[in-house]
């Protein structure tokens, strides 16, 4: 399949309004085409935006069973209850456990946690972990990051005599687990208003009701809970939930608490991540450089080591720890190519075609703790839903792990072909599934099929999604500023793409390292180089005199800053006659 085009969204924005909330707000241009772009279009919702407050958050009471939950945890406290923390191995997971632990522990509970292990046990609450609780004289089981679906394990539970509270995020079936308290924002039943929670968010608000029943001064109180939303905050970045609402208040105020952390795990995992002490890190930095560290415990070891990283005081012990998830990210890396290239070059061989709208690749002993990373590298390279599975010939099961686009959602089209899984869940654009190896072509087959009759060609090919067009004189010191001040950038609040029409290679571009491509563009009196990172097969398109239209994103640029340049540069995304 040789590579289509992307599809340029360039909307339409009313000047007149522009030029009004460019004056009442006092904010440039180009900032504001972007805030109107997202729907941001009026100087008290800017005013929010620009400056996210704690005191924006939601009441934890307002979700559903939070009153049942807080109360059972307090009584567990008060009687010395013995409470098991049962969650996910990715970051998700394992920062909801330590969020809980620190506060039960802190409050004096008698808490312990359980994380099982990818390759042996996969996601999800299983019924041998409880009755290994009862004979540990568990009393209360606290979900995190996982049990919306694990009806059956907390009957197992309830069975028992054991109380569950299921804390979770990811969509539920029709009837909710008969759990004590199930607080999802995503119950249908529960009121919250914020729906796009993560886990580790979650976790966090039980963690700030239960409190609430403490009888601590309120600056104890506001001082642990600030603090834990540091994970909560790496958190909501890696599980890319959208960075809107609340869940940008979490992230703008997490992310400056990772400034100066006073937690040894924090410290020793930012400094091998590359990130220098007093800087407050990127949601990029995060994303990139932070987040696959942590999951990489869970994808090619054991995700408790995490827990401890992040529970220990032991200075040595945390530095130790962090080594050891740089290196088991490094064997990630590696163990994720092998598998990649591995299917790019079966595609290179038998070119994927429009007819295939959804994809399912298989192989025996692919490593489970890295085919969603995977399929994620796929559905961004063919534009479409890819589903990677791995293959046991002994258990005759394959594990298989689902990405997709904005357009496309995977859990309701597992739903549609339910009889060919064993287990199945997650979101729109992230789902897992196990399934017998028999059924994999059916699956292949299925999968295709349905995805056709959603996607459209159209559908299936990079989309190029500018906020605004924007000419290089409108690009100032200052209006850069502003528009790098719309940070943290993630999911629902992407990087601002810019369009430059009419541009002209000023001079001849350069081509750096064999792939990436460095040009200057010039518009209106004014020129500025542009870098394109792995573009350099667009060198003939670029040719110099040609007049150009560019789409561009802003970034900060600290190697220019810290010698005396631009604090920011352009970076290039496609370009077209």
């Amino acid at each position: 399949m040789s590579p289509r085009r992307a599809r340029w969204l360039i909307p339409e924005v009313p000047d007149d309004q522009i030029a009004e909330l460019s004056r009442a707000t006092g904010i440039s241009a180009p900032a504001v085409r972007v805030l109107w772009k997202r729907e941001i279009r009026t100087p008290a919702a800017i005013t929010r935006f620009l400056h996210p407050s704690l005191d924006d958050l939601i009441d934890p009471f307002q979700l559903a069973d939070m009153a049942k939950a807080a109360q059972r945890v307090k009584e567990a406290v008060q009687n010395r209850d013995k409470v098991l923390l049962y969650g996910d191995y990715d970051v998700d997971g394992t920062s909801s456990i330590v969020i809980l632990h620190s506060v039960l522990k802190l409050a004096g509970a008698n808490v312990d946690y359980y994380v099982p292990h990818r390759i042996r046990e996969g996601y999800g609450m299983r019924g041998e972990v409880v009755d290994r609780a009862k004979e540990d004289r568990v009393d209360l089981i606290i979900s995190v990051d996982t049990g919306i679906r694990a009806t059956e394990v907390v009957e197992r539970a309830n069975a028992l005599g054991i109380d569950v509270i299921v804390t979770d995020h990811h969509l539920p079936e029709a009837a909710l687990p008969p759990a004590l308290a199930v607080i999802n924002p995503n119950r249908p039943d529960c009121p919250y208003p914020e729906k796009h929670l993560c886990g580790a968010a979650v976790a966090w608000k039980l963690a700030h009701a239960v409190l609430r029943h403490l009888d601590w001064p309120e600056t104890k109180r506001t001082k642990l809970l600030e603090s834990l939303l540091k994970l909560a905050a790496i958190a909501t970045v890696a599980d890319v939930v959208p960075l809107t609402g609340e869940n940008r208040v979490i992230v703008s105020h997490g992310l400056r608490g990772l400034k100066d952390p006073r937690n040894p795990g924090l410290r020793a995992l930012l400094e091998t991540a590359g990130i220098r002490s007093g800087t407050i890190p990127s949601a990029r930095q995060i994303g990139f450089q932070v987040a696959p560290r942590l999951n990489a415990a869970g994808r090619m070891d054991d995700a408790r080591d995490v827990i401890e990283m992040f529970l220990t005081q032991d200075v040595a012990r945390a530095e130790s720890l962090a080594k050891k998830l740089d290196d088991l990210n490094k064997e990630r890396q590696q163990t994720e190519a092998e598998i990649r290239d591995t299917i790019v070059a079966v595609c290179e061989q038998q070119p994927v075609t429009d007819e295939q709208a959804g994809l399912v690749f298989s192989g025996a002993g692919w490593h489970q703790g890295v085919i969603g990373i995977v399929a994620g590298r796929l559905a961004e390279r063919y534009s479409r839903p890819v589903f990677v599975l791995s293959e046991d010939i002994e258990s005759g099961e394959a594990h298989g792990s689902g990405r997709g686009p904005a357009n496309f959602h995977l859990l309701e089209a597992m739903e549609s072909m339910r009889e060919i899984f064993t287990r199945f869940g997650g979101h729109r654009q992230a789902a897992g599934c196990k399934l017998p190896v028999s059924n994999v072509d059916r699956f292949r087959e299925r999968f295709r099929a349905y995805a056709a009759n959603v996607l459209r060609p159209e559908d299936m090919c990079p989309i190029i999604d500018c906020d605004a067009a924007v000419t290089l004189d409108e690009l100032t010191d200052e209006s850069a500023a502003e528009v790098l001040s719309l940070a943290p950038f993630g999911n629902g609040n992407p990087v601002p793409v810019f369009a430059l029409n009419n541009a002209r290679v000023a001079r001849p571009p350069q081509v750096k390292s064999e792939k990436h491509l460095f040009m200057h563009l010039a518009q209106n009196g004014v020129a500025k180089m542009v870098k394109g990172w792995s573009m350099a097969d667009r060198l003939e398109e670029a040719q110099p005199g040609s007049t150009i239209q560019a789409a561009v994103q802003l970034e900060e640029d600290l190697w220019s800053k810290e010698r005396g340049g631009a604090a920011w540069g352009l970076v290039l995304k496609d370009i077209r006659p």
